[in-house]
């Protein structure tokens, strides 16, 4: 008999993050028997039933992009995200550039979650990244294992109130690296008494052209570590840059001005929201057996999909 007030895990998928990985992962010729692409659904079905087995978590959550390039960041910063825009819309998010075969095979793969009844997390005018930062910082009981290949979602590594871990994805679940407070403060060379949010700051500095963020010019990731690491946060460091101190070089004071205007609005663009109104398909209690079996059965045959669904059904049954 098990003690339901034992903290559990919660796992936390960073779910856009995840299929772009799988679908880029297998390739397209894996098909179902109608001849549609269903490498992506396969990839992420199979991710999700590895990821149960190696972390046993008593509770699932699929994080989604309600907006993927929310408008609150885009008014801050303009070039956020913008190489990535395929169509713009004035009635709502703007389309995501994104491969052809792709697109169909998400609705598949959330018909799939919602037939095992493994629950959807998004929240209005969000990333998945807010929705897993707000999950994250307001979880109270389990532990929290968070799953992305974005290093954005490094920031919310923490040991208090509850430990929160992320499993870092960028190059596969085989090679994937498991960071907590301690790791991040050693890898990226951030103060260790506060390393989510100096990573936040250093990737400010450093920037990342994949979401169109320049960062500070002539600034990288060692010296905006360097810098972060010497002044203990970015208030302070600005707070000598505007002082004059001459403990900071004259060149590196020149370029923190002449970027200031950037850090100043782009420093919300790239902090995870951390209270979110969380939208929910269902309970993230992860059950152990499919809520409804039949449509599961039904989706696995259409798609040839039958070994990846088996799998699933073993990892949610989790020894029972």
């Amino acid at each position: 008999m098990t003690d339901d007030s034992a903290p559990g895990t919660v796992l936390l998928l960073d779910a856009a993050s995840l299929w772009f990985r799988a679908f880029h992962a297998l390739p397209e010729s894996i098909t179902a028997p109608d001849g549609r692409p269903v490498n992506a659904v396969r990839g992420f079905v199979d991710m999700v039933a590895s990821l149960i087995t190696r972390t046993q978590p008593t509770r699932l959550a699929v994080c989604l992009d309600l907006d993927w390039r929310p408008t609150f960041r885009v008014d801050l910063v303009p070039s956020y995200k913008a190489h990535r825009v395929l169509e713009e819309s004035a009635a709502g998010p703007d389309a995501e550039e994104a491969p052809d075969a792709l697109g169909p095979q998400v609705n598949l793969i959330l018909e799939f979650m919602a037939a095992a009844g493994i629950a959807t997390a998004g929240a209005e005018g969000l990333e998945a990244d807010d929705v897993l930062g707000t999950l994250a910082a307001t979880e109270r009981h389990d532990r929290v294992v968070v799953v992305s290949g974005d290093r954005d979602l490094l920031q919310v590594v923490a040991d208090e109130p509850v430990p929160v871990r992320v499993l870092y994805a960028g190059r596969g679940l085989a090679k994937a690296e498991l960071f907590g407070p301690a790791e991040v403060a050693e890898k990226y060379g951030v103060p260790t008494d506060r390393p989510g949010p100096a990573y936040a700051e250093l990737a400010l500095l450093r920037g990342d052209s994949s979401d169109g963020l320049p960062g500070v010019k002539g600034v990288g990731e060692k010296t905006a570590s360097s810098l972060i690491t010497r002044w203990g946060s970015l208030e302070a460091l600005l707070a000598a840059a505007d002082s004059g101190d001459t403990d900071l070089a004259a060149g590196m004071r020149a370029k923190l001005a002449a970027a200031r205007e950037y850090i100043d609005a782009a420093l919300p663009v790239v902090r995870v929201v951390t209270d979110a109104e969380i939208l929910w398909s269902t309970s993230d209690d992860l059950p152990t057996e499919p809520v409804d079996p039949e449509r599961l059965d039904a989706l696995a045959a259409e798609l040839g999909l039958e070994n990846s669904a088996e799998r699933l059904r073993k990892a949610m049954a989790r020894g029972r």
